[in-house]
């Protein structure tokens, strides 16, 4: 038996799955913590997954390895190779303004960027981090004498540090200064962000080998996480994939590339050569652990709760923007509840307006990726939050559309697996894995909750003083 690994460096933890390259068959897993905080020293990462390897019995024995990691982290090095700062995580938005500078500073504004890379900057963007840094760390971004993501990092240390920084496709669509229509860089992009243009990684095949690791085990190029995930579900034409983890995300595979000028889309590249036009939350399955907070219980009591109270929870709605929102791009934001009376605030109509309001933002994404000309026919719930029979239980009528529900696992870890196999056999296509059983929901569509949603979701308000521009007009650079 033939083994390959595929990594999740996520947000929270890094996962490690051993899997069969020819079967598919799950072998072992591992799981180790990473730091909390949206601000990170990459050696968390390394030390996280040599743990997690361990975890899982060790990676000696495997053909091939493939890292799929969070998208948009800045990491900052040397001409050494050391790191020069902590890096910064998607979910910092301290470059909020920063995105504001940069849209209105290239001429054409929101449009040019969408042409030009296929998405609007928000602070998400590694491009705003770089333009955060440049005007607020100097001595930092003058230190800076490479950029990469955190899951061309890892791939690196994997291989040694005599090796060359590699990324691939998926994870370059998400910097800001990658062309997904001409597969290559942006360095004047890059330049008007940082007043310079510093090296970057080489975007690779699909499924290049891009070194071996000290053991001989090939190394694959890697992915983002959603395109990761995707690759891992098998998703197809008419597959949307809702992911409600950390963020809640909504993603389709797409045969051919979206460049939406409102910024609700992101235009990113997938892992195989196709396209992955995605919509983004900030809020995911924080929104059910606030609930749990808030009202004392546990996750599987918040489902009970929710599940008996009636669709609309009687009036009450949550518009759950509660670490300020990505989509819409309201860095600032803050959540609210609204339809209180003194009849419908009980904890089971609390439960249930959670629930709702987080698959009604989910659903608006859905909303902007078919005006983006794509294709839905059914649902695939996965992460965190789907886990929850609350939201698996009333999603099919929010979003519209039949939910499957696969199995529950590392679907990540699982595409960085596949991709590694793929690597390791070669073709044009990843091999063949049987799927995994799934659960199939369905129900009658229910436009009046999310009427109700759509009625409040514009009236919550902005933290005061929080993300204004600096004073004086943006300054141009070259």
């Amino acid at each position: 038996m033939a083994l390959v690994a595929g990594v999740d460096s996520s947000t929270t933890a890094c996962k490690v799955v051993v899997r069969d390259a020819d079967t598919g068959e799950a072998v072992r897993t591992g799981r180790s913590a990473h730091p909390p905080g949206s601000e990170v020293p990459p050696e968390a990462w390394w030390a996280a997954l040599q743990e997690a390897a361990s975890d899982a019995g060790g990676l000696d024995d495997v053909a091939a390895i493939a890292v799929a990691g969070q998208q948009h982290g800045m990491v900052c090095l040397d001409g050494s190779g050391e790191v020069v700062r902590d890096a910064l995580l998607w979910h910092d938005t301290r470059s909020a303004a920063a995105a504001a500078d940069l849209v209105a500073e290239l001429p054409g504004g929101a449009a040019a960027w969408a042409e030009a890379v296929g998405s609007v900057p928000v602070a998400s963007f590694t491009v705003t981090k770089l333009r955060w840094l440049a005007e607020h760390e100097p001595a930092n971004a003058a230190a800076t004498a490479a950029v990469c993501l955190p899951h061309d990092w890892l791939t690196w240390r994997l291989q040694g540090a005599a090796a060359a920084l590699t990324t691939d496709r998926s994870d370059a669509s998400g910097t800001g200064y990658w062309s997904p229509v001409t597969g290559a860089w942006r360095p004047d992009l890059l330049g008007l962000a940082m007043g310079r243009a510093p090296g970057l990684p080489r975007v690779a095949a699909p499924a290049e080998v891009v070194g071996e690791s000290p053991g001989g085990a090939l190394v694959a190029p890697g992915a983002g996480d959603n395109a990761a995930s995707a690759l891992g579900l098998g998703a197809a034409a008419g597959d949307v994939v809702v992911s409600i983890g950390t963020s809640g995300v909504v993603t389709a595979v797409n045969a051919s590339p979206t460049a939406d000028p409102s910024g609700a889309v992101a235009g990113f590249a997938d892992a195989t050569g196709a396209f992955l036009p995605l919509v983004c939350t900030l809020n995911g399955a924080g929104v059910l652990q606030a609930a749990c907070r808030l009202l004392g219980v546990s996750a599987s009591r918040l489902a009970e709760l929710a599940l008996s109270s009636p669709p609309g929870a009687e009036g009450l709605v949550l518009v759950p923007y509660l670490v300020g929102e990505r989509t819409p791009n309201r860095p600032d934001a803050t959540g609210a509840l609204h339809g209180l009376t003194d009849t419908n605030l009980v904890a089971a109509n609390v439960a249930r307006a959670a629930v709702e309001g987080l698959l009604c933002g989910l659903a608006d994404g859905l909303d902007q990726l078919r005006r983006s000309g794509v294709e839905a026919r059914r649902a695939l719930l996965v992460g965190g939050g789907a886990r929850n029979p609350a939201v698996v239980t009333l999603a099919p009528a929010i979003l519209g559309l039949p939910v499957v529900v696969p199995t529950e696992g590392e679907h990540v870890a699982d595409g960085a697996a596949l991709q590694a196999a793929w690597a390791r056999a070669g073709g044009d296509r990843p091999p063949t894995w049987e799927a995994s059983p799934a659960t199939v929901r369905e129900a009658e569509p229910d436009p009046a909750v999310r009427e109700r949603y759509a009625a409040v979701r514009d009236l919550t308000a902005d933290r005061p003083g929080a993300g204004l521009s600096r004073p004086g007009a943006p300054r141009a650079r070259t």
